[in-house]
């Protein structure tokens, strides 16, 4: 499974780097609006750190418009991945643009369908957002298993990229169904490889070889 980071933040991005596990990043407007940069100024940036896929999101809501941004958009690096809302015009741009062969996320997806039909058209990636559907009190990880199902009976290729990650057992989850990527905040990163038993079992070793000898 990959693992991207959903950040905007180029130190964040950096550390996630040096930990030798970055696959990729995805990035939105509301994260690069708390950057002190342009957004693609910081997506530039991005792209001269990490050599995966960088999705770079766009923000009108007809096909058009989405082109149009997209087109400006692949000129900053040949990693970039054109991140597109799922909504009916969403899919008229995923289509043009993956006959182009350019790379697309489609974002936002909340239900099974809307996930079948983004990969009809040619996304690259899709990105159910477990997160947000956990928070109105549903179990967005059936949706993972629904999508993960469906791709998996027709042979469609599009990766399944889960979203809105809050804590590491969504990351536990989506592996053991076999979803293709998992994207998450810096600080979900973080606590990956946390453990009571690791912290005092270290602590325990490190004492013990100091006090050798010694009794």
């Amino acid at each position: 499974m990959k693992f991207f980071i959903d950040s905007a933040n180029l130190d964040e991005i950096r550390q996630a780097a040096e930990m030798g596990l970055l696959d990729g990043v995805t990035t939105n407007p509301s994260l690069a609006a708390k950057e002190s940069a342009p957004y693609e100024e910081i997506l530039t940036e991005i792209c001269n750190v990490v050599e995966g896929p960088v999705s770079a999101e766009v923000i009108s809501t007809d096909a058009p418009g989405m082109l149009k941004e997209a087109d400006r958009l692949i000129k900053i690096a040949e990693n970039i991945v054109i991140k597109i809302p799922t909504i009916p015009e969403g899919l008229k741009a995923i289509s043009t643009l993956s006959g182009n062969g350019i790379m697309t996320n489609a974002t936002l997806v909340f239900q099974p369908l809307q996930a079948l039909m983004v990969a009809k058209a040619g996304a690259t990636f899709v990105s159910p957002f477990v997160g947000r559907l956990d928070d109105i009190g549903t179990d967005g990880m059936d949706l993972i298993n629904q999508i993960v199902t469906i791709y998996s009976n027709y042979g469609l290729e599009t990766e399944v990229l889960v979203a809105s990650v809050r804590h590491p057992m969504h990351v536990v989850q989506a592996a053991m169904l076999g979803a293709d990527v998992v994207t998450m905040p810096f600080k979900v990163i973080s606590t990956l490889m946390k453990h009571p038993l690791t912290d005092s079992g270290l602590e325990k070793f490190i004492a013990d070889f100091k006090n050798a000898g010694k009794g």
